[in-house]
């Protein structure tokens, strides 16, 4: 088999000849990989189908040698590119977990343009000096626009471009998450996980900022949090347990930390630690002074008991748009004995259209486990 891969990957390079890897604009589209015509695949490769069961457990020169090969391979970009250009085309950005085709969500009109407008200035940015964080923000920008394949493609080309950066690793393993591509969002954060060991941590600027103007989030407690949801979307509870301590360690305020104990509590369950379940969100009081994760917030007061069900649940069609509540409150049906209901709850967030949010992706790989033989 990996003789049968190494054969396709030359002979594609060969049919490629001498790429030119070029980031330009081009008809609207953000910087591009100018390797000939590179008909779109039939299919996701074999490397980007989600998976839902645990990873293997590759020794760490085998994780880290795929990783190279990756970000390497002139293959692999052309790859992306043709991806992209396939969502450009058609509108569909991935495959759900059940087998639906995913349409790049609709924006409001309003916040498109202002997008298309803030995508336009980092894409000077990038033409203008070339450099890390310009490409980030293009990238970034796509990813606000739904253009979740051309995100994916630009990263790609950052992972290249600048190999020391764990930024770029970072973003494309959570545009990973968002495209289903578990296995290969776990080798991302994997890798950029070993690449800020040891390193000062650094704040990374909101792409869309709270109502206070106030970052919440880091480098490295995004890296662990992205890496320790893939694992829990795989049910790799021990791996998940591993990133979601990482995250905590690094938390620096209410919301970071928030955000980590929530999964680290249901991962906890899960595992059947009731007693370390309990003990991660102890601290979780009404009173924490939170700047944007309230729908965690509200969660772990629930599930401590301290918030009646009735002022959590929304009602009607805003339970639909609240799938990270919908989905919390369905893991604790289905923590608590009660999966028919839970997976009840878990189809009703998938009648919503908020497909590349967190907590309708969990929804999705429950269903899916659900419906298993």
């Amino acid at each position: 088999m990996h003789r049968m891969r190494e054969v396709a990957r030359l002979t594609c390079v060969v049919t490629l000849g001498v790429a030119v890897l070029a980031c330009a604009r081009r008809d609207g589209e953000g910087p591009e990989v100018n390797v000939g015509a590179v008909p779109p695949p039939v299919s996701p490769p074999e490397a980007a189908r989600p998976r839902l069961e645990p990873p293997p457990s590759p020794t760490r020169a085998q994780d880290r040698e795929r990783v190279e090969e990756r970000a390497d391979s002139v293959a692999d970009l052309a790859i992306r590119r043709a991806a992209a250009e396939r969502a450009q085309e058609t509108g569909v950005e991935a495959v759900s977990l059940l087998g639906d085709s995913l349409r790049r969500p609709s924006i409001p009109a309003a916040r498109r343009a202002e997008q298309q407008r803030l995508l336009a200035q980092a894409r000077h940015e990038w033409q203008r000096d070339s450099s890390a964080e310009a490409l980030i923000w293009v990238g970034r920008r796509l990813g606000y626009l739904g253009r979740y394949n051309a995100a994916v493609e630009t990263f790609t080309i950052g992972v290249n471009r600048f190999p020391d950066d764990p930024r770029f690793l970072r973003h494309r393993g959570h545009r990973w998450i968002t495209l289903r591509a578990f296995n290969r969002a776990e080798d991302d954060l994997r890798a950029a996980a070993r690449m800020v060991g040891g390193v000062p941590d650094r704040i990374e600027p909101d792409g869309l900022p709270n109502a206070r103007g106030i970052p919440t989030s880091t480098l490295q407690s995004n890296i662990h949090y992205h890496l320790g949801l893939t694992r829990y979307l795989m049910a790799d509870w021990e791996g998940a347990l591993a990133a979601w301590n990482d995250a905590v360690a690094v938390s620096t305020n209410p919301d970071m930390r928030l955000a980590s104990d929530y999964w680290r509590h249901l991962t906890l369950r899960r595992m059947d630690r009731e007693a370390d379940a309990e003990e991660a969100i102890a601290w979780v009081t009404p009173e924490l002074d939170v700047v944007e994760n309230h729908a965690y917030h509200r969660l772990l007061l629930y599930f401590r008991g301290l918030l009646p069900l009735e002022e959590l649940e929304p009602e009607g069609a805003a339970a639909l748009d609240d799938a990270t509540v919908a989905y919390g409150l369905g893991a604790w049906e289905l923590l608590e004995g009660r999966p028919e209901a839970a997976v009840a709850r878990f189809e009703r967030v998938l009648q919503g259209g908020n497909w590349a949010s967190f907590g309708y992706i969990a929804a999705e790989a429950e269903v899916a486990r659900a419906r298993q033989p």
